[in-house]
């Protein structure tokens, strides 16, 4: 019921990305439809703002306890590789020694290399590893990080979007 685009078109294109559907159709084909088309999880109008942020909640703790549950992995980007099973960071062939915080914003940062990281977003992801850490004290955590990195390699490989957040810094190729 969306214009231009009904809701299971834009639900057959989205991959990677978990739906929960909110939709005023309350008929159990549309919801098991929609289900078995991709969506994790169907809400029907009206409902209470609470039920919503519960079930995005839980999503986000399975997404969590799936991301454990492989048993970690490593990340690379360039020449760095994050271990996160390990905890574990190398760049080339030396390992960094990075604080918990710095290890978790360089994991967030290298398990989506390519996308800007808002600094909410940030925070949220690692909330669970530096639970004190603020906006202003993550804009320090970064320059530490980016100060580390920059030893060891000579490199830059985080790079500030400005006003919105963090991504890593794809090198220039050379003319």
């Amino acid at each position: 019921m969306m214009p231009g685009l009904a809701g299971e078109e834009v639900l057959k294109r989205i991959e990677g990305i978990p739906v929960i559907v909110v939709s005023a159709r309350a008929d159990v084909e549309d919801k098991v439809d929609l289900l078995l088309g991709g969506a994790v999880d169907y809400v029907t109008k009206p409902f209470d703002i609470r039920e919503l942020l519960a079930r995005i909640a839980v999503h986000l703790r399975r997404a969590e306890k799936q991301d454990g549950a492989e048993g970690g992995q490593v990340l690379v980007f360039r020449d760095l590789k994050v271990d996160t099973a390990a905890y574990r960071v190398w760049a080339g062939e030396e390992e960094l020694h990075l604080t918990p915080t710095e290890f978790a914003i360089l994991r967030q940062l290298m398990m989506h290399p390519s996308q800007v990281i808002t600094k909410a977003r940030l925070l949220d992801a690692i909330s669970m590893d530096t639970p004190d850490c603020t906006e202003g004290s993550l804009k320090i955590h970064i320059s530490h990080l980016r100060r580390k990195l920059k030893r060891d390699t000579d490199r830059d490989y985080i790079e500030a979007v400005w006003g919105i957040g963090f991504k890593m810094h794809k090198e220039q190729e050379e003319c």
